[in-house]
């Protein structure tokens, strides 16, 4: 009994002792999980404002949440009299080796993480990029999926993606078309260029302004190349750039114009003859 006693005021006095870094600590500790919960708030009000992709949002939040709780822990235990170097330390080295593991994973989170900022593209844009053109289906934080025009998936690495052009067809609501159409030097070029010009005016999606014009692009060598361009919104463009071409070609034929194509004189020879006359 006397050694229970004797252990009893010992290490009582050590709590007492000790009790008013632990009050401290828990005090610490209840204010930052507090303090963590508002900024995480704040958080949430400034990029709802700045309307981010929630996918983003997510991620930010969660950094920004556990980041905090880290830093939370670290100030606890070092209030409780731990040493925290080490753990620092530790902390750091493993975090080096898990970045040098992930290089390409990081490399595509930044990416991702770049994309969701600037937003070069959005889901539904038409792009062309990495040698891939497509719709947009979804950009996370790793890679962006684009849709083929042949309705194929195709998986891009945000990392690359964000590295290097993307040329974004629909971000300006309507595009210009430019069209190479070939006649023969015989033909008539205003004639031509008349009925091509009402061809466009004629059609109701094709926009008025800008104007859509004929001109005389190019003189090859076997034809006057005209370059006939006209802007159309993005959900029309395709349906005019075809019916241009082909009404194109059965307007001009039938006014009598022509269109020229490649052709190749094939001429026989016959050896015999020639080692005849030789």
């Amino acid at each position: 009994m006397e050694l229970i006693s004797e252990y009893i005021s010992k290490y009582g006095e050590k709590f007492l002792e000790f009790l008013p870094s632990i009050i401290t600590s828990l005090l610490i500790l209840f204010l930052g999980l507090w303090f963590i919960k508002i900024l995480r708030r704040f958080a949430r009000r400034v990029f709802t404002k700045r309307e981010m992709e929630p996918t983003l949002e997510k991620f930010l939040l969660d950094i920004i949440g556990w980041t905090l709780r880290i830093l939370l822990f670290v100030i606890v235990i070092s209030q409780l009299g731990v040493e925290t170097t080490s753990l620092v330390a530790i902390v750091g080295a493993a975090g080096l080796a898990v970045g040098l593991a992930l290089q390409g994973s990081l490399a595509n989170f930044a990416g991702g993480v770049l994309l969701m900022i600037f937003k070069p593209m959005q889901v539904g844009d038409f792009i062309e990029a990495q040698g891939e053109s497509g719709t947009v289906k979804e950009i996370s934080i790793f890679y962006t999926k684009l849709i083929t025009i042949n309705n194929q998936l195709v998986i891009l690495p945000n990392g690359k993606l964000s590295n290097d052009n993307i040329v974004n067809y629909t971000s300006e609501g309507k595009r210009r078309d430019v069209l190479t159409i070939g006649i023969s030097y015989d033909s008539d070029i205003k004639k031509a260029r008349e009925i091509l010009v009402n061809l466009m005016k004629e059609q109701e999606a094709i926009l008025k302004d800008p104007e859509p014009v004929v001109f005389v692009g190019e003189l090859a060598d076997s034809s006057v190349n005209l370059s006939v361009r006209f802007w159309a919104l993005n959900e029309d463009f395709w349906d005019c750039h075809f019916y241009i071409i082909e009404e194109a070609k059965t307007r001009l034929e039938s006014a009598g114009i022509t269109i020229p194509f490649p052709q190749r004189d094939v001429h026989h020879f016959n050896l015999d003859k020639f080692l005849e006359e030789k």
